[in-house]
């Protein structure tokens, strides 16, 4: 783990892989951390890439900024950590709202994305009744902490079948959950009600895109994930069976060799 002190906290992240490879950031969704990543650092870096995956600030190791974490915000630290690296651009792979996290770095930091990898995620912002929840989710997580919480969604993360069929991975969901510090995890779901409209980005997108999506994921279907692939030129859609919201964690065998695939045409 490496600390860096970047935009009024800190931020940890791990490095994989040989440091001259093509480098690959990891960004993981809420309310997780980078060892979300586990098994894809593990098959990128044995590939020969150069894996970065960060803790989002509020999550993991990073630190909590109680209030409201914006995207832009999410987006100016990652591109921190690739600055501290000397790292030029990378291919940004995010899941859920790490994905939309990956389209506001496309957004507001064009040069630094060489590919783009989205995971079970949308581009549409939230609309009123959107807004609304997520605040008054944030709300509950400071009042009531991340158990409540985790245990009702655990079954969505996963495809239901998962949490029992895959205990590992059902334990090691369930765990960052858990784990997360409610402020930090407040504070990223009030900025994420704010996150703008990113389907304009993605339809001007002009660099390689790989849109993947867990068959029997109920928060992004597989129907939305074809609407995002229908909107970005030249993008490759990967459905990764017998899989639910976290795909990489649920099939990373089917989900690192679309990832592997898409790698090695870039």
């Amino acid at each position: 783990m490496n600390p860096l002190a970047a935009n009024g906290t800190t931020l940890f992240f791990e490095e994989h892989g040989p440091e001259a490879g093509p480098p690959v950031l990891m960004v993981h969704g809420h309310p997780f951390d980078r060892t979300l990543w586990g098994a894809q650092t593990a098959a990128l870096a044995a590939a020969g890439y150069r894996v970065i995956a960060p803790d989002l600030r509020g999550y993991g190791r990073s630190g909590v900024v109680p209030g409201v974490t914006p995207f832009e915000v999410f987006a100016d630290d990652l591109i921190a950590v690739l600055d501290h690296l000397d790292t030029g651009c990378a291919v940004v792979c995010g899941v859920s709202m790490g994905g939309q996290i990956a389209m506001e770095m496309l957004r507001s930091h064009p040069a630094r994305v060489r590919a783009l990898v989205l995971s079970d995620t949308s581009p549409v912002p939230e609309t009123e009744d959107g807004r609304k929840f997520r605040r008054e989710t944030a709300e509950r997580l400071v009042a009531e902490g991340m158990g409540p919480y985790a245990d009702e969604v655990l079954d969505k993360m996963l495809a239901p079948y998962n949490v029992t069929a895959k205990p590992e991975a059902a334990a090691l969901v369930d765990g960052m959950m858990r784990g997360t510090d409610p402020q930090g995890a407040a504070a990223a779901l009030r900025g994420r009600a704010e996150r703008p409209d990113y389907r304009p980005v993605l339809a001007a997108c002009r660099v390689p895109c790989l849109v993947v999506v867990g068959a029997d994921d109920v928060y992004t279907p597989v129907a939305e994930a074809e609407r995002l692939h229908a909107l970005v030129p030249g993008s490759r859609l990967a459905v990764v069976e017998n899989a639910g919201h976290l795909p990489g964690v649920e099939q990373p065998e089917a989900f690192n060799r679309a990832l592997l695939e898409f790698l090695a045409d870039l």
